[in-house]
């Protein structure tokens, strides 16, 4: 697994400022030339650069969300002992990753050409960085993969469809191993998307102090950026070449709302979790912590907290991790299963940032606040939920050599 998020390029910073309640939300400063949006707060990456091993060759069909995407993919596959190994090449990878949508500056040259009615600026690229499935092709070519390309571009949930589409790929014997996870890079675009809806944060004075999920105060999401990589593999295959193995997927549960794009259901949220428990062969008292989606947003929280309590009722310790990064969309799901797993394996959870008072109309469910919570357990849950009412919820088992 590897992850780069606006709190850490790698587990143990994420940890500490997971620990020390350090977030990464920042005043956008380049965002004030936006007449009307609302919103001037953000999770940027501060201190990611595009290695200095990618060539211009191997990059000039990559936005900066597909750099990201390679770059985690790589770390990924040197923590799982596949860089270079020519097994990943012969068709046995495949991959399921996703983000929201292509590079919003390719967009944008694509946006000027409708506009002005000139192709200046176009080049051979623009398209290959706009595509919806341009993070996973240039992953793809990049290592020279030549398995099957799941394109998860399904918004907060394109990181954790990659995932379970890679387990279900694995699991009904159509491929050894997989790339899964998700990307995305920070735009005021994205910001503008929930800001017409009401639905961003305006602190912008104060950007330490959100979001808020679950708090009685909370006025709504901040939109971050990241990308998250978790390579599966069959386990049989993994044995046998001695892998480092961190954890099994044990349970995937998705399904739609069909009802509204962007007012959640809590009926088919809850629907969802328990497909994954049922996936898992598994009871709501197994799952020892519970990574929430958390968008902090009024209508989400309330909906996936009560689905939440339905199911689990106030016995399962939960907190929310874009309480910390902001909303990363295509890369939330592979960053907070990332940090589940990690933490599952160390025996800790960390809490929500700036939930201090839960709101009541939320579920009553056992929120970490304040501080970090030591936690054994064999099972954590991850759930994600999406524009179009997508819902996803992933299982994962602490791997205890058998």
């Amino acid at each position: 697994m590897a992850g780069l998020s606006p709190i850490g390029l790698d587990w143990p910073a994420v940890a500490n400022n997971l620990r020390a309640l350090n977030t990464g939300i920042r005043y956008m400063e380049e965002w004030e030339c936006y007449e009307g949006l609302n919103t001037r707060l953000g999770g940027p990456i501060l201190d990611f650069k595009k290695p200095s091993h990618y060539g211009r060759k191997a990059t000039r069909s990559m936005g900066p969300g597909s750099v990201m995407a390679t770059r985690a993919t790589e770390l990924a596959l040197d923590d799982a002992g596949l860089l270079d190994d020519e097994s990943i090449q012969d068709g046995r990878m495949g991959i399921a990753y996703g983000s929201s949508s292509g590079s919003p500056a390719a967009v944008a040259e694509f946006g000027k050409m409708l506009l002005h009615h000139t192709t200046d600026g176009l080049n051979a690229n623009s398209y290959i960085k706009m595509m919806g499935h341009t993070a996973p092709v240039n992953i793809g070519v990049f290592f020279s993969l030549k398995g099957r390309i799941y394109t998860t571009s399904s918004a907060c949930t394109s990181g954790s469809q990659g995932i379970g589409y890679g387990y279900e790929a694995i699991r009904f014997g159509r491929q050894q191993m997989m790339v899964t996870g998700g990307t995305e890079e920070l735009s005021a675009t994205q910001a503008a998307v929930f800001d017409t809806l009401y639905a961003t944060s305006t602190q912008n004075d104060h950007p330490e102090l959100t979001p808020r999920p679950f708090d009685a105060e909370r006025d709504g999401l901040v939109i971050g950026e990241g990308a998250g990589t978790l390579i599966l593999e069959d386990l049989e295959s993994a044995q046998l070449r001695g892998a480092k193995i961190l954890a099994e997927i044990v349970g995937f549960g998705s399904n739609a709302d069909g009802a509204h794009v962007t007012q959640p259901q809590f009926e088919t949220m809850q629907r969802a979790i328990q497909l994954a428990l049922d996936d898992a062969g598994l009871s709501a008292s197994n799952i020892g912590y519970i990574s929430a989606h958390g968008t902090a947003t009024e209508l989400g929280d309330i909906a996936e907290s009560i689905a939440t309590f339905n199911v689990f009722g106030n016995r399962t310790p939960v907190s929310a991790l874009k309480s910390f990064t902001g909303h990363t969309l295509g890369a939330c799901g592979a960053l907070e299963a990332w940090a589940a797993i990690h933490m599952m394996n160390e025996g800790w959870a960390h809490a929500s940032a700036n939930l201090k008072n839960v709101d009541p109309a939320c579920g009553d469910l056992d929120y970490i606040q304040f501080e970090p919570r030591a936690i054994d357990t064999r099972y954590v849950m991850s759930n994600n939920f999406a524009f179009g009412g997508i819902n996803t919820s992933l299982i994962f088992k602490r791997w205890e050599g058998t």
